[in-house]
């Protein structure tokens, strides 16, 4: 596939719909709150102290908002020997393949509709929402891509949403940058 045509067909995916969509292998529990605190030096002890959070009308400690998609995160290297058959990992594939193999985070939106507890098990449900035309970035020449990620608990209701862009690029010393 020629590097004009990737564009072309991540935006044919995007048109006709489908999703990756993955269960958290774990529910969210007091342990990992306790952890997910330690990494990001949050203290706010509606996280950590029971006694506080019942005080603030929750039944128990909650999770920190930002850490919404670490639930549904695989190990390191588990991405690798994930069969590609998701449009996200396919478009991921065709853009790494297609000569485009260096990614940057460009930026990440969440929305939060509620807090997590213990117990609750997260479902995302992630698709491609848009495809840039390929531009001339000083990174090199590349493409923006938009994942849009959906979180539901146990019972399908509404946690949060992320918008997650990406630059997929080729450094300008790997030729591709001058096309």
């Amino acid at each position: 596939m020629g590097k004009d045509e990737i564009g072309r067909e991540i935006q044919r995916m995007i048109d006709s719909g489908g999703s990756r969509i993955s269960v958290a292998r774990d529910p969210v529990n007091r342990p990992m709150i306790h952890h997910l605190c330690d990494a990001l030096g949050d203290r706010n002890p509606v996280y950590l102290d029971p006694d506080f959070a019942a005080a603030a009308g929750y039944t128990d400690v909650v999770a920190p908002p930002g850490a919404l998609q670490v639930w549904n995160m695989l190990p390191p290297g588990e991405n690798d020997e994930t069969p590609t058959a998701s449009p996200v990992e396919r478009a991921y594939d065709l853009l790494r393949h297609g000569g485009y193999p260096n990614v940057v985070a460009v930026n990440c939106e969440q929305d939060y509709t509620r807090y997590l507890v213990p117990g609750d098990v997260l479902t995302c449900e992630e698709r491609v929402e848009h495809i840039s035309e390929p531009k001339n970035t000083k990174l090199g020449r590349g493409y923006f891509i938009t994942t849009s990620t959906t979180y539901t608990d146990q019972e399908s209701r509404p946690i949060g949403s992320m918008r997650f862009r990406t630059l997929w690029y080729a450094n300008v010393s790997e030729g591709v940058g001058d096309e």
